[in-house]
């Protein structure tokens, strides 16, 4: 099997494709929220995936006018049963014309060829009759099986001739071997090639009969084979409508019915009476003949079945179940009303196969539904169909669990039809809702070395599992994809994080060797096994609430987890796309205190970060990765300080000081810099003092700036000029060439701007307040600034426009976390006093 087949459509084939991808993500994330301010409504990740299934719904759109095209296969059952309806009506009037009128009637005044015509004519048609009824059965017989399956017609004139002349020999040739040869082939045709594209049946061994390989007879049974009776029945009917069509133009030209003596009025309606039954025998005849040109004019001369399979994109394999649907068609339209054959379709076709007990049925209907789900013409109508069958999606979580590599094909095409199914929210909730849904795809991520692994501990010697073209990586793929589609939802990330031994599963998938990382000829499939994984473990780390406290915390205590992050980090420079994942992962964890520890606690994270965030060599489309970077080392920061110190060891505070100046990731190196000042402890004073030589940028920015980038200036003013006297002060705003007083008004300003709490600014008028206090304590000049500006009517307005909003440092949503020491009223109040004390 190929191991490098996109099994969702996703086409990572070069590293160039990955580089696209990161800046549509820059683009995306450069206008969205960190989780240092509140998300309203949807993440950015659901409004990614809102924005595919809205392209995904336009395109079904204009596929949902597509015509159905086995329409032209029920309607060509209509018509064939039409005639076939009509040409038995036509036998049925003739059979009763002759039994009752005739042979009844005039069985003794009839000539005596006359009455051999008709007895002929009748056993004939009586013939044609029987082996009608029962040929159509044979014929659907025969498609139950995927080997043997086939529409009958004049180009099989010539095969069935040379299997009828091989089977004769094979009469005449000793039974041994006859027997050895038969044993041969039922070996051959039960052998399974996994492969998707292989061409052979992939038929399983079973309890019960297959129709087409009963022996009808103890003896010959290699020739009376179930399977070749519709063949022999075919012909049969040819024949006899032939035959019939000879016999009744030959007395219907010939007119001979016998003399008629004068006056025999026994007689005299004889000729009228056998002139009805040959017309009506020749019409029968002609119009089953008629039928049956038609059938080949289709079949053989239109290739009507190609076609449709062509048009259902089903490929080569794909005629199996386009016969067997034409059969199943034809059967209901003769057998009941000519109509019922009009209210089939091929995917509620598929879905009754695929919960048949038959192998072969059941890998028919697989592919059927594998290849329209994977359609873009065909998928929304078909996952519609398939998602609201409960049953039906049951039986393909339970195919997961299908580990036998000869049902590989199967398993497969569950996977990937679950893989699709996934995609819809409703069905994602239906599937995560089956019990034992997790651990049946969990099932999908086994590799052979955890199998392995697997049967030492329970001293298993042989493993389902060890057939050397078992196809694991395709399967992974699946697994992780799945996965990813079922956490899109809030609860599904809750039982991927319940499910034992799951969690474990996926970050070991996140693993990356440096060999794999710098090759330059790595194969897709591998990169795109790890960037699945990260994503997965993304989505999952950063859910919120309850559910997502638990996954941190299951996450982070996966002892391979921040390792495998490490060297992606490490070595993966030719992969940014992993990068920023494996950061953005690292940043959902710091929102837990143990986890925080754990990251800074790991040898080499944080200078890979820094590395990172420092990067010079990093290309302009790649710069995304380093304003991640900057927010994992702020969170990773915040009311650490352990972590503090170990970046204070590191000694990167001055390329700090220098970020500040660089647009790009200034916004992030102000965040490091305050949870230093804020965190690291009164120890750490003297370390911490070079951070003044960024008072004149710091200033300049607040003066200039506005949003997002002045917010967190003005809090990282507040904490710098407690490192300095106020000789140093006043030194600071002499070289950014400003003046305490413009400072208080802009200050005064940003508050009246800034009436009301916002989401993309939530700490904006806490820091001023922190920076005006600054300002004001033992500077009477300032505080008279203020009151000229009437700061405190402004401060009282602060006071009645507060909310919880202002209240914490990072955010999980729309929840608030590390709630700040001192309430905003507090500062409010304390910076009152200070206005009326003085």
């Amino acid at each position: 099997m190929d191991h490098r087949l996109c099994v969702d459509g996703e086409e990572d084939g070069s590293i160039h494709l990955e580089v696209g991808e990161l800046r549509r993500l820059s683009e995306a994330t450069s206008k969205s929220s960190t989780m240092f301010e509140p998300r309203r409504g949807l993440s950015s990740i659901e409004k990614r995936d809102s924005c595919e299934a809205d392209n995904e719904n336009s395109n079904n759109e204009s596929s949902t006018s597509v015509r159905a095209p086995e329409k032209k296969l029920t309607l060509f059952a209509l018509r064939l049963a039409v005639l076939e309806k009509a040409a038995t009506g036509l036998g049925t009037l003739g059979f009763i014309w002759a039994t009752v009128v005739l042979l009844g009637g005039f069985a003794i005044t009839l000539d005596k060829t006359d009455f051999w015509f008709i007895t002929i004519i009748l056993l004939i048609e009586g013939t044609r009759i029987f082996s009608r009824s029962h040929e159509l059965e044979w014929q659907h017989q025969a498609t139950w099986s995927i080997a043997e399956s086939g529409i009958y017609s004049f180009k099989m004139l010539r095969t069935s001739s040379n299997l009828l002349l091989q089977s004769i020999k094979n009469l005449c040739r000793p039974i041994n071997d006859a027997v050895k040869k038969r044993r041969r082939d039922t070996v051959e045709a039960n052998v399974v090639t996994p492969r998707c594209s292989d061409n052979r049946n992939t038929r399983t061994t079973t309890r019960t009969w297959i129709s087409s390989d009963v022996p009808l007879l103890p003896y010959a049974k290699w020739f009376f084979l179930s399977r070749h009776i519709s063949k022999v029945l075919y012909w049969l009917q040819l024949l006899s409508a032939t035959a019939c069509v000879v016999l009744s133009s030959t007395k219907l030209i010939r007119h001979n019915y016998g003399e008629i003596a004068k006056g025999d009025t026994d007689k005299r309606n004889r000729a009228s009476a056998l002139n009805i039954f040959y017309a009506l025998a020749l019409a029968e005849a002609l119009l089953f003949l008629t039928e049956k040109a038609y059938w080949e004019w289709k079949i053989s001369y239109c290739e009507l079945l190609d076609e449709v399979n062509k048009e259902c994109e089903l490929g080569p394999l794909g005629m199996v179940s386009i016969r067997r649907f034409f059969y199943d068609a034809y059967s209901r339209c003769v057998n009941g009303s000519i109509f019922d054959g009009l209210k089939m379709d091929m995917v509620s076709f598929a879905m009754d196969l695929l919960a048949s007990n038959s192998p072969d049925e059941k890998l028919i209907g697989a592919r059927i539904i594998r290849q329209f789900a994977n359609s873009e013409r065909f998928s929304d109508d078909t996952l519609q169909k398939i998602g609201i069958s409960i049953s039906l999606v049951e039986r393909l979580v339970e195919m997961l669990n299908w580990t036998d590599h000869k049902e590989e094909e199967l398993r497969l095409s569950a996977a990937e039809i679950l893989s699709k199914l996934a995609g819809k929210k409703q069905n994602s909730l239906r599937i995560a809702g089956i019990p034992g849904a997790m651990e049946s795809i969990s099932s999908l991520l086994q590799t052979s070395r955890n199998c392995m692994h697997a049967a030492d501990e329970v001293g298993e010697k042989k493993l389902i599992f060890d057939h050397p073209s078992y196809g694991f990586w395709t399967f992974n793929h699946l697994g992780l994809l799945i996965l990813k589609k079922l956490a899109h939802d809030h609860d599904n990330c809750g039982k991927i994080g319940n499910t034992r031994g799951l969690l474990p599963k996926i970050v070991d998938f996140t693993h990356a060797e440096e060999s794999l990382l710098k090759n330059e000829n790595v194969t897709p499939s591998q990169i795109q096994t790890v960037k699945r994984s990260l994503q997965l473990v993304k989505m999952l780390a950063s859910t919120t609430g309850t559910y997502g406290k638990h996954l941190r915390k299951e996450i982070s205590e996966v002892v391979f987890t921040i390792s495998n992050i490490r060297d992606i980090l490490r070595h993966g420079e030719k992969h940014p796309l992993l990068q920023k994942l494996s950061i953005e992962i690292l940043t959902s964890l710091a929102l837990e205190e143990e986890a925080t520890e754990r990251i800074g606690g790991t040898g080499g994270v944080l200078r890979e970060l820094f590395n990172i965030f420092f990067g010079q060599s990093i290309p302009d489309n790649q710069k995304d990765v380093t304003a991640v970077a900057g927010e994992a080392l702020a969170m990773l920061a915040l009311e650490s300080k352990c972590n503090c110190h170990r970046i204070l060891k590191l000694r990167v505070l001055g390329r700090l000081v220098e970020a500040l100046k660089i647009p790009l990731i200034r916004v992030s190196a102000a965040r490091i810099l305050r949870n230093l000042c804020n965190y690291s402890g009164s120890e750490c004073f003297s370390q911490l003092k070079g951070i003044t030589a960024a008072a004149p940028t710091v200033l300049q920015a607040i003066m200039l700036q506005e949003n997002k980038l002045q917010e967190v200036m003005v809090g990282l003013a507040a904490n710098v000029f407690t490192f300095m006297s106020s000789f140093e002060s006043r030194s600071v705003f002499q070289e950014a060439g400003i003046t305490e007083a413009e400072l208080a008004k802009k200050l005064v300003q940003v508050l009246k701007k800034h009436q009301y709490p916002a989401t993309k600014v939530p700490r904006i008028r806490r820091f001023v307040i922190e920076l005006a206090i600054w300002m004001m304590k033992d500077k009477k000049e300032n505080i008279n600034n203020f009151k000229d500006l009437q700061m405190e009517e402004v401060l009282e307005d602060v006071l009645e426009t507060t909310s919880e909003l202002e209240s914490f440092n990072v955010f999980s949503g729309t929840v608030g976390l590390n709630r700040h020491n001192l309430t905003i009223h507090s500062l409010v109040e304390t910076a009152l006093k200070l206005l009326v004390d003085k």
